[in-house]
């Protein structure tokens, strides 16, 4: 599944390129933000100021398609990007996506009469 990455900088990176994104996700949204995003066929690194701390996530990906918006107050980069591999595998996206399949068992289970039915009686047996 592509993913699409907004930057709020001027990133130019070339069609076909593989990227390593750095995301991490944000306490009040729990949306993942990149932390850095380097390009491993030319070596070049784009980050924040700030240093990364907590848990983050690391994958890597090829670039689809990336698109920059040049203007004063409103530059920023789109990049469309196909996860290779496994992509990104925080603990806090694999909770998130545990806890969804494990709500969607149990509205399975539920929607087909799950354990909560009481077992039907035997009829006595003629022999």
């Amino acid at each position: 599944m592509d993913r699409l990455l907004v930057l709020s900088a001027q990133v130019a990176i070339a069609h076909g390129h593989r990227i390593e994104v750095t995301e991490q996700a944000d306490p009040l949204t729990d949306e993942p933000v990149v932390l850095t995003l380097v390009d491993l066929d030319t070596g070049i690194r784009y980050r924040r100021a700030e240093d990364p701390s907590g848990d983050f996530s690391r994958w890597i990906g090829r670039v689809l398609r990336c698109t920059v918006t040049m203007g004063d107050a409103g530059a920023h980069t789109t990049l469309l990007v196909d996860p290779l591999g496994p992509g990104p595998t925080g603990a806090k996206v694999a909770l998130r996506e545990a806890d969804a399949a494990a709500d969607a068992a149990k509205a399975e289970a539920d929607r087909w009469g799950g354990v909560d039915r009481p077992p039907m009686e035997e009829s006595e047996r003629f022999w």
